[in-house]
């Protein structure tokens, strides 16, 4: 018998305004997230991903559908949801004249078994490399984040929601939160992770839904969702493109949005490189540099694909 999912939403919709200045922030939304897995909620900035973790928290209310959290209403039973869960917001507000640690034994104490919270709370600040001893006032943002992270983490919850989690982290201590995210899926815990930076998406989760404009466009597997067979080519000649040349290169059924200035040629690669190869051979080429689709792209890409029926 298959488990029940830890996040369960059925036709969640969110509007706000009245009359003519309705504005729709999330339409419908109906999805699972299972135990076990780390789940991407992706989409650009103003998409309505924030909008739906304040709708699983409970901390504003549906215009229409409803919610599970660990098999509870995520109205009914929000007190009890939130004492399993951890949660980091977009834009986290602690007390600017107290230490991390002060903050970390409050927090521990409303828990409950302050002890052991304590004692992980301080494992966790030793991977991220956190100054606990600091106010978080004298605390970079990077920092601050990562006692926001420590705080949603120190009680070892069955789920964790964590709205664009790594903002303002370095790339070494990035690394340290995908691998700390590998380690909480291998514990067979749950994670729920917004963020509009595919290459932590790609990085450490199992699937993805695809958010824009409040509509859940797909949910799929990473691997599914980034099999993108386009890329950016940028050719640096060393002289003038001759017009034959450029008259193959418009021509070129594997080549498209194709934009040429001197001697340099940026275009959209379909498939594979041999035919482009074919056709730049014919010059003498300095440079050739290629580019992994941008998530707006592979956004563009995946709807176009959708809509052919594809």
């Amino acid at each position: 018998m298959a488990s029940t999912p830890v996040i369960e939403t059925s036709r969640l919709s969110k509007t706000y305004g009245s009359g003519s200045r309705q504005t729709l922030a999330l339409d419908n939304l109906s999805m699972t997230v299972n135990r076990g897995e780390v789940f991407g909620f992706l989409g650009p900035n103003g998409a309505g991903k924030t909008t739906t973790i304040r709708l699983l928290l409970d901390l504003i209310r549906p215009s229409s559908g409803s919610a599970r959290i660990l098999g509870m209403d995520a109205r009914d039973d929000s007190v009890d949801i939130r004492r399993r869960i951890g949660f980091l917001p977009a834009e986290l507000n602690l007390w600017p004249g107290r230490t991390g640690n002060q903050i970390i034994y409050y927090m521990a104490s409303v828990r409950g078994d302050s002890k052991g919270i304590v004692k992980h709370a301080d494992e966790l600040a030793e991977q991220l490399k956190l100054d606990t001893t600091k106010r978080v006032r004298d605390l970079s943002s990077g920092n601050r984040r990562k006692l926001g992270l420590v705080l949603a983490m120190m009680h070892e919850p069955e789920l964790l929601i964590l709205d664009e989690p790594s903002s303002g982290l370095d790339p070494l201590m990035q690394q340290t939160f995908h691998e700390m995210m590998q380690g909480y899926r291998d514990k067979g815990k749950t994670v729920f992770l917004s963020s509009h930076v595919l290459s932590e998406v790609q990085a450490i989760c199992d699937r993805a839904g695809i958010l824009r404009d409040g509509d859940l466009k797909a949910v799929e597997t990473i691997d599914k969702l980034t099999n993108v067979e386009f890329r950016w080519v940028n050719v640096r000649f060393r002289d003038a493109i001759p017009d034959g040349l450029t008259a193959e290169l418009r021509q070129s059924d594997a080549i498209s949005q194709l934009d040429l200035n001197g001697s340099q040629a940026t275009m959209r690669l379909l498939g594979d490189f041999d035919p482009l190869l074919r056709i730049i051979g014919q010059g003498y080429v300095e440079d050739l540099r290629v580019e992994e689709p941008s998530l707006e792209d592979i956004f563009l890409a995946f709807y176009s694909s959708e809509e052919g029926g594809r």
